[in-house]
């Protein structure tokens, strides 16, 4: 192998995940190698440009408040705002847009190409160098080796990756793509357990040959909040998106066709998502639908093409003209990319650290969908995570682990490394069992110290956060002292807002808790002398009116936190454990769990399991 320089790490991939962990290694003060199939593909958007939707908009204001690149990459491309359950509590409110994917694209790779430290190359990589269970470089294509301390893989769908269009299999990373063979090859040789998943994403249709009378237009938000704290002004021109829906002819087109369908045909053995199934799925699974959804989203501002969610399909060229046109409003549709699937070898997850790093190859660490991850999202909180990591493992630093009741992605993370998955996992709130504290609105408030502390966050925001925290607390310890007595404004005002007068002085903060009254009840009753911020007013209005589910999770929380603090030796004998059943064993020693916390959180453990092993862990540090 020929070398050239040695880096500190190097980024396989340049994807969502790819992009944060380069730029995080980076600017903590690693030298950093970035490595593309194709310099024109960095940051891609090849399913939906858009970014952020329920509990991915968390991940991507945690990405935001620990130093990463996602948000202020979102809010220079966002054609279009909107936040998801307004109508529910404030715990499952999440933002979402629609970008213009190719100003996504180029913004990302400027902020890269600018960054110190960072070398972007165009390269496929072929295996890894190691030595002695330890990365040592990479080797290319062409058989040109680069050095390295540390490895990231961010491969995302190329290892092994098979594009389907009907009975086409087209070997490819995505439409028009090399795929990774010769590197899936080598991770199987490496000794990795991969499985297969599968994906995919509906046609293009041009603009212009489209009837949107026929469809229902939706709005962006007329007064939408930025993605990332650093944003003051949102400049992108917004843009409608448009609903419409199937119907029962275009269901029975794909009936009569599914042999033909790649996934029914029985061309695909990957895996796929079962709660983003595709159009042939739908037709399977709930036959009694007459009618699917399907929403006419822009790519951008300067090009033609409109993606079609809800209409993903494997089925030929042929089959998806016919299928298309059967749908009110797009009678006269143009495809202009054809719908496909594609499958791609992933790692099982339980294969790796808590920092992501493989617990086989030392300095090897795995991001985004070679974690059987899917979405933008959940690929840039790994990237972000892995390439902390990598960075502290070589300043030997301590880890950088959040658990589940600091971030969604700690939830994430946690998840994959306990309980592995057999399909593609995507972020829900459901997962979170803190997710009143881990709200999206208070993202900067929880992380911003943490990304501080690594370097990712500057003094001065720093110090804002803390002010508004202080400022916060004060609000608070005011609304609480304050006794608002009956009167002619005060009980006209309660009134006029649909809830009970008052008869005897009463706490503003019980004002405050009605389910009727926001914050503006502050502002009208009892106004603060000092000016009050939206952000500050929306965070004590959130403490206050959830003051005892937030008291109760905490409780909660202190009780993980009990479970987190005791620690299991990584070389623990867990077969030596008596009182256990041979399938926990084998559980135990396959996972190796690094808390006890952990451990409880592994499928088929019991609390009586858990007390077992915390009197042996006992013992045994005795």
């Amino acid at each position: 192998m020929k070398k050239i320089d040695k880096y500190d790490i190097i980024v396989v991939g340049a994807g969502h995940a790819g992009c944060e962990a380069a730029l995080a290694a980076a600017r903590m003060g690693c030298h950093v190698l970035l490595m593309a199939i194709d310099l024109d593909k960095v940051a891609a958007m090849p399913c939906s440009p858009s970014i952020g939707g329920m509990a991915k908009g968390q991940l991507v204001k945690e990405i935001d408040a620990l130093g990463g690149e996602m948000a202020k990459i979102t809010d220079k491309t966002a054609i279009q705002y909107r936040t998801l359950n307004t109508k529910k509590g404030p715990a499952v409110h999440s933002s979402r847009t629609q970008n213009d994917k190719i100003r996504y694209h180029m913004a990302m790779k400027a902020v890269i190409e600018a960054q110190e430290n960072i070398d972007l190359k165009q390269a496929m990589v072929e295996r890894l160098v190691l030595e002695n269970n330890r990365v040592a470089g990479v080797e290319d294509q062409t058989g040109f080796g680069y050095q390295t301390r540390a490895i990231i893989l961010a491969t995302g769908t190329f290892l092994s990756g098979l594009v389907h269009i009907g009975f086409k299999a087209i070997p490819a990373g995505r439409a028009g793509e090399f795929a990774a063979y010769g590197l899936a090859k080598n991770l199987k040789e490496s000794g990795f357990q991969l499985g297969r998943m599968k994906t995919g994403t509906p046609p293009r249709l041009r603009k212009s040959s489209i009837d949107f009378s026929k469809f229902i237009e939706q709005d962006a938000d007329k007064n939408p909040r930025p993605f990332s704290m650093f944003t003051e002004h949102i400049r992108m021109p917004q843009m409608p998106s448009f609903i419409g829906h199937t119907n029962q002819r275009a269901h029975a087109i794909v009936g009569r066709n599914l042999e033909r369908s790649a996934l029914y045909g029985g061309m695909i053995k990957g895996v796929s998502a079962r709660y983003c199934p595709s159009f042939e799925d739908k037709i399977v699974k709930f036959p009694d639908r007459d009618r699917h959804q399907i929403i006419l989203e822009p790519e951008g501002i300067d090009t033609e093409e409109i993606y079609a969610s809800g209409l993903g399909n494997s089925l030929p060229l042929e089959i998806q003209i016919e299928l298309v046109r059967s749908i009110e409003g797009l009678e006269n549709a143009e495809i202009m990319r054809p719908a496909y699937a594609i499958e791609y070898d992933y790692v099982n997850p339980i294969q790796l650290k808590p920092s992501l790093e493989t617990k086989s190859i030392f300095g090897l660490f795995l991001a985004g969908q070679i974690n059987g991850t899917s979405g933008y999202e959940e690929a840039a909180a790994q990237g972000l995570w892995a390439g902390i990591n990598a960075a502290c493992q070589i300043q030997q630093r301590t880890p950088f682990i959040l658990d589940r009741s600091q971030a969604y992605m700690g939830v994430m993370v946690d998840d994959l490394i306990t309980r592995g998955t057999r399909e593609p996992y995507r972020m829900f709130t459901s997962r979170a069992e803190y997710r009143l504290m881990l709200r999206e609105d208070n993202a900067d408030l929880r992380l911003v110290e943490i990304g501080h502390e690594l370097g990712l966050i500057d003094d001065d925001t720093l110090k804002d956060i803390n002010a508004r925290k202080q400022q916060i607390t004060r609000e608070i310890k005011r609304i609480k002292g304050t006794v608002i007595k009956p009167s002619l404004t005060v009980n006209d005002y309660l009134d006029r807002h649909g809830t009970n007068s008052i008869r005897h002085g009463v706490h503003l903060d019980q004002l405050l808790k009605r389910a009727q009254l926001d914050y503006d009840v502050v502002d009208a009753l009892a106004e603060s002398s000092d000016p009050i911020s939206e952000a500050v007013a929306r965070q004590v209005e959130i403490e206050i009116k959830y003051e005892g589910y937030i008291e109760k999770q905490h409780r909660e929380i202190e009780k993980l936190k009990n479970l987190e603090r005791v620690k299991i030796p990584p070389d623990y004998d867990f077969s030596s454990v008596h009182g256990l059943s041979n399938e926990l064993k084998e559980k135990l020693s396959n996972i190796k769990p690094v808390t006890l916390g952990q451990a409880s959180r592994i499928d088929g453990i019991t609390p009586a399991a858990i007390s077992v092993l915390l009197v042996a862990l006992k013992a045994f540090q005795k």
